[in-house]
């Protein structure tokens, strides 16, 4: 009687195993698709915050209930003047300025004004002998527009982002210098908030809080 049960509940085992294995296989699917994703990083953009092909956590559902803040650090599909040649190339950046925001270089100790409040960037890369990247190659001054945002690499002479586009822009107009060199909202996949590899990196991508003393467009 003992020997039939255990068949039994072993015959049921592996009958249901295809369907949990196919469930399993959804959920995965599914939280890949619209929660939680992982990319790796393949250019010194980011560098140090970010290390060439540490991998990343990314959190593709907050911006469903809200906008990218200043200073998290975003990824997000490449408008079509920033793309290599790649269709679709994801690009992770750091968020500086939000629709409204009034961004300009510099202030006299060469440090980034957002709405008028100077931005201290220690996360700005440093080279081994000490030598800081300064934070902008150029004076700008630029209003962020509406659903878009401007964002920059830690290591900011090594980043296609923003300013690049901003100086490289073919453009005939500031409107459109400035449309070319920001990022559309909705083609932000999700916000990086942690870097799980390799293990002895694995730390939180929080905001730094330098950025809580920077106020709101037209305050």
């Amino acid at each position: 009687m003992i020997d039939e049960q255990t068949e039994k509940r072993q015959g049921s085992f592996w009958r249901e195993l295809p369907i949990l294995l196919g469930v399993a296989i959804l959920v995965a699917v599914l939280v890949r698709a619209f929660v939680l994703q992982t990319f790796y990083i393949p250019s010194p953009s980011m560098q140090h915050t970010l290390e060439l092909w540490d991998r990343v956590l990314v959190n593709k559902l907050v911006y469903d209930f809200r906008e990218p803040r200043r200073g998290e650090i975003i990824v997000f599909k490449a408008p079509a003047v920033w793309q290599s040649g790649t269709e679709g190339e994801d690009f992770i950046k750091r968020v500086i300025g939000q629709p409204g925001d009034k961004v300009e270089c510099c202030d006299p100790q060469h440090r980034l004004m957002i709405n008028g409040t100077s931005l201290d960037e220690p996360y700005v890369y440093v080279e081994s002998d000490g030598t800081r990247n300064q934070v902008a190659s150029r004076n700008f001054t630029i209003t962020v527009p509406t659903g878009r945002l401007w964002v920059m690499g830690d290591h900011r002479e090594a980043s296609g982002d923003s300013l690049q586009h901003y100086n490289d822009s073919s453009a005939t107009d500031e409107a459109g210098k400035i449309n070319e060199a920001t990022v559309p909202i909705d083609s932000v996949v999700g916000r990086a908030f942690t870097i799980f590899w390799p293990v002895n990196r694995a730390t939180w991508l929080s905001v730094p809080d330098e950025f809580e003393v920077i106020p709101d467009a037209g305050q």
